[in-house]
């Protein structure tokens, strides 16, 4: 059978009518925060104190835009007799996200729990250069990663936020000393 002439233009013109009539659900966005779930992907924090420049993440990452740098560093003998180590410090890790495609490999190739996602999206630049942030701004972001839900209510705090804790708070202490004593 043979379609009427002008149906289809009658389909169209009844659902626009139809959503013309409901109420719209749009969000204002600068006026209204959006209501994101929560563990939404956002933008990569780093947990420095956890990179042992292991270069997975760098090597991984499919797009290239993970740049770190380090050098080595002699650790003295931790008891008398013993022989010296050497470690890896981290001098940058940048990541370029105008060229970062968000697909979470190197969130989860990291052995040592260093990088997370942080629901913070909000990082919008006026110039492409400005969107390769450095370790500073990625270690800002971190702290804005919700913590994963409990495993045992009553398990104790994990060693690694604990010693995060504490180095920023040695961190404190010497800048307030710093600044009694200048003053």
């Amino acid at each position: 059978m043979a379609p009427i002439p002008g149906s289809g233009l009658a389909k169209g013109l009844a659902v626009t009518l139809r959503t013309m009539t409901k109420k719209t659900v749009t969000e204002q966005y600068p006026d209204a925060q959006p209501d994101l779930p929560p563990r939404a992907r956002g933008v990569i924090g780093l947990f420095e104190e956890n990179c042992t420049v292991c270069m997975l993440c760098a090597r991984e990452c499919p797009d290239w835009c993970i740049y770190i740098d380090s050098h080595k560093e002699t650790v003295p003998a931790a008891a008398p007799g013993g022989r010296e180590r050497s470690r890896n410090v981290l001098d940058r890790f940048a990541i370029d996200f105008s060229l970062c495609m968000y697909c979470g490999i190197c969130i989860e190739v990291c052995p040592f729990d260093a990088l997370f996602w942080s629901p913070e999206f909000e990082y919008a630049e006026t110039d492409i250069r400005e969107l390769t942030h450095e370790r500073d701004k990625l270690r800002e972001w971190m702290w804005t990663v919700p913590a994963p839900p409990a495993l045992d209510p009553g398990a104790e705090e994990p060693k690694e936020i604990a010693a995060a804790r504490k180095s920023a708070e040695k961190l404190a202490a010497t800048q307030a000393e710093s600044q009694e004593g200048n003053a």
